[in-house]
């Protein structure tokens, strides 16, 4: 966390607005840029919003996003 309540750089947030789950990249005042965890289109969220997620809850988000990649997985 930042010295003003926002979570810093890479760290593994869950933005209520949304309902999703994200990285943090970033600030682009007043809000908090994110990315999904298995990457994609980064998002800005409301800081009111988020909430730091827990080393379990963060290792549950990577291996959702593995198991969703492995169903669906790219035509290269």
């Amino acid at each position: 966390m930042t010295e003003d309540g926002v979570p810093g750089i890479g760290a593994a947030v869950h933005d209520s607005g949304s309902g999703r789950v994200g990285l943090v990249t970033g600030r682009s005042n007043p809000y908090v840029l994110l990315r999904p965890l298995g990457g994609g289109r980064a998002w800005e969220a409301d800081p009111a919003h988020l909430r730091l997620l827990s080393r379990a809850e963060f290792l549950s988000a990577q291996l959702a996003e593995v198991n969703a990649r492995s169903r669906h997985p790219h035509p290269f």
